[in-house]
């Protein structure tokens, strides 16, 4: 089986106890709100997910309890970061062995790799597995762009199949779908300009505050592609002020935040990461709250043909 790269994928957060340890009962109650929500596939191990401080067996443990919670309604994705080749090689195995249905794959991390280094990379990983592949492309937070060259080089592999578009230059969806056409699926990866690049042309969307906005998320995207836009358009502006939360150096304790406001998450969040306090929470939490109060009614959108998951 294939992935169908289009849709929502929710870059999922991680879940703590207050003794730092994996909450999987608090886990499995946001993966179901998610899945019953609509949402396309699930992405783990993303900035969002906290990867950065999550030990292997922590990531097992989470990549295996959700292939098994899923069970076949949805593909689990496990992102990959890391600074050396030999350890995204490593991920990239083990991402198999413990059910993965595809990865999602940044630039080596804390070195800034040329054009060719970069493409060199990409490759070596996509060359040892057969899981379907989403490159990510944040030169923002990142540092190292993959250009339409470097894709150019990158679709000689047949497995690398879509983009997580998070240049914030809209006209890139643009540049791409000139470039390659359908050859790769373009998935926005910036909440705050989610519905601006789907119409564009971007099949999905790589969701962050969909982690506590699981309908309103999946409506958007199902409204924009049934072509009711100014349905869609209602909603995306109420949502606006929260998804701003997305694109913060503290995304992570925002959108916990927002997930304990509505009641499907908390915020536990992994040192050297700390919880919000102060006049900082206070402004985020009225952030929040103004947006649940005028939480708009949603038409019945899983009533919309749903995106297919899985392609034989």
């Amino acid at each position: 089986m294939s992935i169908v790269w289009k849709g929502v994928f929710p870059a999922l957060t991680t879940k703590f106890t207050a003794k730092d340890e994996l909450d999987m009962t608090l886990f499995e109650k946001n993966l179901e709100f998610q899945i019953a929500a609509g949402v396309d596939g699930i992405i783990l191990g993303g900035s969002l997910g906290e990867a950065s401080v999550l030990s292997l067996g922590e990531k097992e443990q989470l990549v295996r309890f959700s292939v098994q919670c899923a069970n076949g309604r949805v593909p689990v994705i496990l992102n990959i970061a890391e600074g050396s080749t030999k350890e995204a090689l490593q991920q990239a195995a083990l991402a198999k062995q413990w059910g993965a249905a595809g990865l999602m794959i940044l630039p080596p991390m804390r070195y800034s790799a040329d054009h060719r280094e970069t493409v060199a990379y990409f490759k070596t990983v996509a060359q040892s597995t057969d899981l379907p592949i989403m490159i990510y492309n944040n030169p923002v937070d990142y540092k190292t762009e993959v250009t339409l060259d470097m894709f150019e080089e990158l679709i000689e592999c047949p497995n690398i199949q879509s983009v997580k578009e998070s240049t914030r230059d809209v006209s890139n969806v643009t540049r791409m779908i000139n470039r390659f056409g359908d050859r790769l699926q373009i998935l926005c990866g910036v909440d705050t300009l989610a519905m601006e690049e789907m119409l564009m042309g971007a099949v999905g969307w790589v969701a962050g505050l969909v982690c506590a906005f699981p309908a309103e998320t999946v409506a958007i995207y199902r409204l924009v592609k049934a072509g009711r836009i100014e349905e869609a358009m209602s909603i995306y502006r109420w949502f606006l002020p929260v998804l701003e939360l997305d694109i913060h150096s503290k995304l992570v304790q925002y959108i916990k935040l927002a997930e304990a406001q509505t009641g499907i998450g908390s915020e536990y969040v992994r040192a050297p990461r700390l919880r919000l306090e102060g006049k900082e929470r206070e402004k985020i939490l009225k952030t929040i709250g103004d947006c649940i109060a005028s939480r708009p009614p949603l038409p019945d959108y899983l009533a919309i043909k749903p995106v297919a998951t899985y392609a034989d």
